[in-house]
């Protein structure tokens, strides 16, 4: 059972449940090889309450460490269910297309991996869910076992190293900004006293956080839950700027309902690879991911599917990207490198 599971029990568990979550104000924090305990109000919690306390981490500790002896291909063939994570906004990598189901060109990755998969534990009758995930909660729901792979527009960091997998590398963007066309602004300079939007949980954020106090920039930054929200908010003019990657920028932009008063500004901050995650040290389903991949860009499938989805019209308006592909993701499909930013 994870975490979220278990807390999400303890809140909506009878009257004895909620009087013991809301009376003794602590907080479970799990990381498993540690196990602590700590109260909310400051006080010592009783020797009763601290032993059951670490015993309900040490159960969800054991179960974590069995999904990780076992490994993703396994836990999918004992199952017979493979989980995929797609994300609502992230055009044209994994969004919601006309039909309100996941499309795009990381979710069709996806799909060839599970085809993969299928082979390889010898269930053709495998059955694949899906889960939506944001930029918050994406690794720990990979880390906990409740997704296998999410295939959208996550940064290949060394940060995130510490904590996923990532596959060889299948794009490369830098941050720039999403403005109204009239706004005057055309480059990071022009942000001082202006409120700039980002995606909470993404490195833009931080990347625009230490900028900005690092050369005193003089802008005030704010997060929002996702793409779509950011992208309203500049859009309402309650934001002035959205920094984002701008492959994702360009995406919003075609999917306005007016995108002819937004506009693309800025050079690009930081060019950062993005990447299919998984779960950490799990050598047998990274190699399958790896591999799939790696096939795809030998035989120039991988540049099929990359004209399919920036350089054509995609659901659910037709909109045209026209977005060529960068020099770094060429020189990648002959290194086949899954080397992070930094």
């Amino acid at each position: 059972m994870s975490p979220p599971r278990l807390w999400t029990i303890l809140k909506r568990g009878g009257g004895g449940a909620r009087a013991w979550a809301s009376t003794l104000h602590f907080v479970l924090i799990y990381a498993c090889g540690t196990l602590r305990v700590i109260n909310t109000n400051g006080a010592l919690m009783t020797k009763t309450w601290k032993l059951l306390s670490t015993a309900l981490l040490v159960l969800i500790c054991s179960e974590q460490s069995a999904l990780s002896d076992t490994g993703t291909l396994e836990k999918i063939k004992s199952s017979g269910v493979m989980t995929l994570a797609y994300r609502e906004s992230s055009i044209p990598f994994s969004y919601l297309g006309g039909e309100g189901q996941p499309v795009g060109f990381g979710w069709e990755i996806c799909g060839k991996i599970v085809d993969q998969v299928k082979r390889t534990v010898a269930r053709p009758d495998l059955k694949v869910q899906i889960q939506s995930v944001t930029s918050q909660n994406r690794i720990p729901l990979l880390t906990n076992g409740t997704i296998d792979i999410e295939c959208g527009s996550t940064t290949n960091n060394s940060e995130r190293a510490k904590q996923v997998d990532f596959a060889i590398n299948y794009f490369y963007t830098g941050t720039r900004f999403l403005v109204k066309t009239d706004s005057g602004i055309k480059s990071i300079s022009d942000l001082k006293g202006k409120k700039v939007v980002s995606t909470t949980g993404t490195t833009n954020f931080q990347i625009l956080r230490k900028l900005n106090a690092e050369q005193n920039l003089g802008f005030e930054l704010i997060g929002a839950k996702d793409h779509a929200e950011s992208t309203l908010l500049v859009i309402q003019g309650r934001a002035d700027a959205f920094g984002m990657d701008d492959v994702l920028l360009f995406g919003n932009r075609a999917s306005a309902l007016n995108p002819s008063e937004l506009v693309v500004v800025g050079d690009p901050i930081q060019v950062e690879p993005y990447a299919i995650m998984m779960r950490k040290d799990d050598a047998a389903f990274k190699k399958l991911v790896d591999d799939t991949l790696s096939s795809m860009m030998k035989s120039g499938e991988f540049e099929s599917l990359y004209k399919k989805w920036f350089q054509s019209p995609i659901p659910p308006k037709g909109i045209n990207l026209n977005a060529p592909m960068s020099k770094e993701l060429k020189d990648n499909l002959k290194t086949l490198s899954d080397k992070p930013s930094t």
